[in-house]
């Protein structure tokens, strides 16, 4: 099964829409709406956070794209749609008959191996400027949801990404991640040696917790409201110009107030 084998939620005319925002979420069905989605991501990526891409058209292209499910959210108020909001979402079951999963370029997946039940890779995850309020978010993590629930996830994955290059930037909340949210040994993926970045660069106890909750990038944060943990290491990615960390979500451990809020929603 490729990306364009879609789950019966997401057809276009059974869109989940947010009541009075004129928004509304679905998969991506054919070439022209993942072009949509690599514009946006070009426009957020590139233009707006610096990334260094250099794909011709003004699109953020890589392989994955052919093989993985795009969420889109759309603004169809004006009368025509647009794109403002995106994940890439690729299952263990598409990754194994084809290059494997994007995260495995710079973190060791074997504790992922042996879990029952399909892993789902989160990526790509962009909001437009001027979007990134709660109903664009909500209504990707209905999206979300509703995709867990059609091919019956068990686990989410992804890297969790903090605006540049230098990680001592990050020394205080990079630690509060290592200290606080670091998964069990079951699960605990390893950055690759050669890219490995120790995360615990500063003692237990010498930052103040409410502070760095506070300097979090708002989509870690949330990843952290849901029940994630991160791996062991964060990994520089100068192509995107951040300091990465693998975040590892099961879905059984997903607070129950938002698993019910936004499977109830959907």
């Amino acid at each position: 099964m490729g990306a364009l084998d879609r789950t019966q939620m997401f057809e276009r005319d059974s869109m989940l829409h947010a009541a009075g925002s004129g928004l509304a979420v679905r998969l991506a069905q054919d070439s022209a709406d993942i072009e949509a989605a690599q514009k946006l991501r070009w426009d957020v990526f590139r233009s707006e956070l610096g990334a260094n891409l250099f794909h011709s058209g003004a699109l953020d292209i890589d392989p994955y794209d052919a093989v993985c499910d795009h969420l889109l959210v759309e603004d169809f108020s004006a009368g025509t749609l647009q794109v403002v909001g995106t994940y890439r979402l690729l299952r263990q079951s598409v990754a194994q008959q084809r290059s494997g999963f994007y995260s495995a370029g710079e973190y060791d997946l074997s504790p992922l191996a042996d879990g029952a039940g399909e892993l789902l890779e989160l990526g790509r995850s962009c909001v437009a400027a001027g979007y990134r309020n709660a109903a664009t978010i909500q209504l990707l993590w209905r999206g979300i949801a509703q995709y867990l629930e059609d091919n019956q996830i068990s686990m989410m994955f992804g890297c969790g990404s903090f605006h540049g290059t230098d990680p001592a930037q990050h020394a205080d909340t990079l630690s509060y991640l290592h200290h606080h949210h670091l998964a069990p040994p079951a699960l605990r993926v390893r950055a690759l040696e050669d890219r490995f970045v120790e995360m615990a660069q500063l003692p237990h106890g010498s930052y103040d917790p409410r502070q760095v909750m506070r300097k979090l990038p708002p989509l870690i944060k949330a990843y952290l409201r849901v029940g994630a943990m991160v791996g062991d290491g964060a990994v520089v990615d100068h192509e995107f110009n951040t300091t990465d960390v693998f975040i590892v979500m099961p879905t059984s451990a997903i607070a129950q107030r938002y698993r019910d809020r936004f499977v109830a929603a959907a």
